[in-house]
């Protein structure tokens, strides 16, 4: 059972890795919401505020904090990494991890071959404000365990390379189809809209790590719902004068309720079903109410 709340030793939940005594990952892994509020006495945050899911339980976690700290054992800062420590920031000499250098993330192969290389090594994480959770920055790692990662890497680049561009050709081939698919399905649900416009709108919604309609699991799926949604945020942009009330600084619910006639006139003219409610996914962020019945009216 929690005690009573305490000062967060950074100041603000961000600035501490949730459930990771001793600079640790906790055995519910790192992030859990509920020993955010209990251990740092600090409101619980989101529940999808977690720092990286790739750090499994025991591992050292080493923070890049958002202000910079000095360490409560040396006084020694302002420091650009910190270890959480019975509450409170030490820097990586006081937690014996000085010896260590950083490896940013990006290499997946290299990261993988140091950590096996190494004897000790601690994950570095991050505070995304905007998305509210701790995000993988890197590792730490011995500086020869990384050498001979490197050494490792090297020897097999051709391999990996030739093995990318066969993935990188196998995801095109897939790319593509699912575009054509994607496209068919607009053309039949909007028989009217041009073939050439069909297409644009599948890829535009498809298109791999955008993170749009066509990308969700409804969109993967061709549900009517995710087709609409990407036709109708299509019309929005490039048949009416949509974006340009938002340049000129109408807010965004009411910029949609103005030109809402404007898509369903697109709309039935390319022979789809009357518009009720507006695609799902390109809902406005609190808009609330009027964006949500902007097309009903």
């Amino acid at each position: 059972m929690a005690g009573p709340a305490t000062p967060p030793p950074f100041g603000s939940p961000e600035d501490v890795v949730p459930g990771a005594p001793a600079g640790r990952a906790s055995h519910e892994g790192l992030g859990s919401p509920e020993r955010v509020g209990a251990s740092e006495g600090l409101a619980s945050p989101t529940a999808s505020a977690s720092p990286d899911p790739l750090a499994a339980p025991g591992e050292l976690v080493v923070v890049q904090p958002l202000r910079r700290k000095r360490c409560a054992g040396c006084r020694g800062g302002p420091l650009s990494l910190v270890v959480m420590e019975e509450g409170v920031p030490r820097c990586l000499d006081c937690a014996d991890l000085g010896h260590l250098v950083f490896l940013p993330r990006g290499d997946a192969a290299l990261t993988r071959r140091a950590r096996e290389e190494s004897a000790l090594w601690a994950v570095v994480v991050r505070f995304n404000r905007r998305r509210s959770r701790y995000e993988r920055q890197g590792v730490l790692v011995e500086e020869a365990a990384l050498a001979r990662a490197e050494a490792r890497c090297l020897a097999d680049a051709e391999a990996r390379r030739r093995r990318r561009a066969r993935d990188a050709g196998r995801r095109a081939v897939e790319d593509e189809r699912f575009v054509a698919e994607f496209a068919a399905e607009v053309r039949r649900l909007f028989p009217g809209c041009p073939a050439e416009r069909a297409l644009a709108i599948a890829a535009h919604a498809g298109a791999r790590g955008s993170g749009r309609v066509g990308r969700s699991a409804a969109g993967r799926a061709l549900s009517e719902e995710a087709v609409t949604s990407a036709v109708v945020a299509s019309v929005r942009h490039v048949d009416t004068p949509y974006d340009r009330l938002i340049m000129s600084g109408v807010p965004r619910g009411e910029a949609r309720e103005r030109i809402a006639e404007d898509v369903r006139e697109v709309v039935r003219g390319w022979g789809g079903r009357p518009l009720r409610i507006p695609a799902a996914g390109h809902r406005a962020r609190g808009a609330g109410t009027t964006s949500r019945t902007s097309e009903k009216r």
